[in-house]
């Protein structure tokens, strides 16, 4: 995008900051980050059952986190600015990416994270631009994380 951000993409930024600082959504990013590590959706399910305080957890950080995508795949904010920024996103797409698929096709919604899913995607192109690795050092923390946490419940 390279073009300056408008005060009033700077402005939608900076609420949607806010709301991450929502006590609950606060609560659910921290436990996301703990717990979700699945490959499958049957997996997923066991860890985030549907009407569980778990499966409440991980549907509002995707929820929030796809609908934040697709007010910047809109145009509505700043890519650059979100790049730079808000990084938590990638984070959440790579821990669902193995199964976003299959939820799509066993709840017959094609779009279930696709606003995240794009905006991951152009983010590791943007990154590679500017901070070539980056993306590759994340994945080696997130999987080493995902090792200390089996290592944990052990």
């Amino acid at each position: 995008m390279d073009s300056k951000p408008t005060h009033e993409q700077a402005q939608l930024q900076l609420k949607l900051y806010d709301l991450r600082r929502e006590e609950r959504l606060r609560k659910a990013r921290e436990w996301f980050f703990k717990n979700f590590f699945a490959d499958t959706l049957d997996e997923a399910m066991k860890i985030a059952p549907m009407g569980t305080d778990q499966g409440g957890f991980f549907m509002m950080v995707v929820s929030y986190w796809d609908q934040a995508c697709a007010m910047l795949n809109y145009g509505l904010l700043n890519e650059d600015l979100f790049f730079e920024t808000s990084g938590e996103f990638v984070g959440v797409w790579e821990r669902v990416k193995a199964v976003a698929p299959e939820a799509r096709q066993r709840f017959q919604n094609k779009e279930f994270l696709a606003h995240l899913q794009k905006a991951a995607e152009r983010f590791e192109q943007w990154s590679e631009k500017r901070s070539p690795g980056q993306m590759a050092a994340m994945r080696q923390m997130m999987k080493m994380m995902r090792q200390q946490q089996t290592a944990a419940k052990a």
